[in-house]
């Protein structure tokens, strides 16, 4: 069980999922693991537990560090948490593993909410604003070899990650998919996902995906002041 301080993101499904994957295909040991969009915390302790070397974990939400940082502390794991948007706090680092379960649900509109619960979720119209930047930004943080783990739903097209991230020198495949029925949020917006044809009349669940990319052994890196 972990804490959760109102409004940090509740570990549900797609954790889960990622957290069977990081496992299964037992990526973190022996390596430096950056988990982004950590929330409370739970995929960054995940990987602590299966062996990492050092685990560094970053979110946007002061109330999600403090809550990351607690359970950590609470769990007796080493875990360096670490307040900002996305890559920016470790600029100049590489790590062997980034795991990022990001917001991906389809809104409204592409104005992302600042200071309310949605940000864990909304990530505009088409549920990609976080998802590109991790997509277009991760081999500047990735050391040679060298794995991104991204969970995200199909409503936000799955395909449109694996191109971006192989446009971006990774080789990309999705190594994990999983129904998971429809949460409070995603009963909400179901009319509107339907009007854009995202959803099918009577569809009551959406298809979470784990994306493992990895950037070959010869990529040159640059080290980023």
């Amino acid at each position: 069980m972990l804490l959760r301080l109102p409004g940090t993101y509740p570990a549900q499904g797609d954790t889960r999922l990622l957290t069977r994957a990081l496992v299964d295909l037992d990526l973190a040991a022996g390596r430096d693991v950056l988990d982004v969009c950590t929330g409370g915390g739970a995929l960054a302790l995940a990987a602590a537990r299966a062996g990492a070397r050092s685990v560094t974990a970053v979110d946007l939400s002061f109330r999600s560090v403090l809550t990351a940082r607690a359970n950590a502390a609470l769990a007796g794991v080493p875990v360096d948490v670490r307040r900002g948007d996305l890559f920016e706090p470790v600029r100049g680092r590489r790590f062997d593993l980034v795991l990022a379960n990001p917001p991906y649900v389809p809104a409204a509109t592409d104005r992302l909410p600042r200071h309310a619960p949605g940000r864990s979720w909304d990530a505009g119209m088409d549920g990609r604003a976080v998802l590109d930047r991790i997509c277009d930004d991760v081999h500047r943080v990735l050391a040679p070899g060298g794995h991104l783990l991204l969970t995200q739903s199909a409503l936000a097209d799955t395909e449109r990650t694996v191109e971006r991230v192989t446009a971006a020198g990774l080789q990309a495949r999705v190594v994990a998919r999983a129904p998971e029925p429809f949460g409070p949020v995603m009963r909400r917006r179901a009319e509107l996902l339907r009007s854009r044809g995202l959803l099918l009349p009577d569809q009551d669940h959406e298809e979470l995906v784990v994306v493992c990319a990895q950037l070959p052994e010869t990529a040159q890196v640059r080290r980023v002041a």
